[in-house]
């Protein structure tokens, strides 16, 4: 069966307890972009959130970064931070407009992070998922949420986000709940419950187990022993596929990465 591409990163690229364990001894700051780009297959861009940045920068992480390599881009928290998100669309706007596009075929999906005490309002949320442009300057976007309140977990939303054909984001966490419904064109993976004691971030029997979830979703598949809010399976359509070692572990999440790269093949 056909497969699309698994892409497996990191979040973010600048944290200095990696230099000396991800990065090599001597390596400068200026060439750690260009270093893990080549070691991984995705980065989960985090400095979005916190900070609007100009075209320019997009346009120099695309040039670090080797044909075939993708960017996903966390919004805003200002988007998504709201007591009423239907008001979120000038947020929304100027986050697309800030230079996004400069990423080109390196851009990736849009991750949209709710805080954990967001609960789920159905019109409020609906109204949020009808403020996400498809396009900017021309370029497709692609949408991916995380929410983290359990008031989530039921079927209306999961029908409201395919109807969007916004991704869900699957999250293995120790702290929120997760859903693994597919709603979109793509599977968007967070894994969250890494420990820094453990070489590999996570422990190394659990890695079979990421390596064949991820090819399943890859082919199109619904990978089994995971928390479904729904029985309804989307038909079988090749996904690309993004899984990001993050939070939990974060000293070891390249090794996490590069293990499960290894693996996936």
């Amino acid at each position: 069966m056909a497969s699309a591409p698994i892409r497996i990163g990191i979040g973010g690229w600048t944290f200095e307890p990696w230099r000396g364990t991800f990065y090599p001894e001597g390596l400068t700051q200026k060439k750690e972009l260009e270093f893990a780009t080549r070691q991984l297959s995705a980065i989960e861009i985090n400095g979005t959130y916190y900070s609007t940045f100009k075209p320019a920068s997009f346009a120099g992480w695309a040039a670090a970064a080797p044909e075939g390599f993708v960017y996903t881009v966390k919004a805003s928290r200002f988007c998504t931070n709201r007591k009423v998100l239907a008001e979120a669309s000038e947020s929304i706007q100027r986050f697309v407009s800030q230079g996004l596009v400069e990423l080109g075929d390196k851009l990736g999906p849009i991750l949209w992070q709710f805080m954990a005490t967001k609960k789920f309002d159905a019109e409020d949320f609906g109204a949020f998922l009808a403020l996400l442009p498809s396009a900017e300057l021309g370029v497709r976007l692609r949408h991916a949420v995380q929410v983290r309140h359990d008031s989530f977990h039921v079927p209306e939303f999961v029908a409201m986000c395919r109807a969007a054909g916004v991704a869900i984001v699957y999250a293995d966490s120790p702290q929120y709940p997760a859903i693994a419904d597919i709603t979109g064109d793509f599977v968007y993976a967070r894994l969250e419950a890494g420990e820094d004691d453990n070489p590999l971030c996570y422990p190394e029997k659990d890695f079979p187990r990421w390596t064949e979830a991820a090819k399943i979703w890859a082919r199109g598949g619904r990978p089994d022993g995971l928390p479904y809010c729904t029985e309804d399976v989307p038909p079988a359509s090749p996904r690309e596929t993004f899984l990001f070692f993050i939070h939990g572990g974060k000293v070891r999440a390249p090794a996490a990465a590069q293990e499960l790269i290894r693996r996936v093949g």
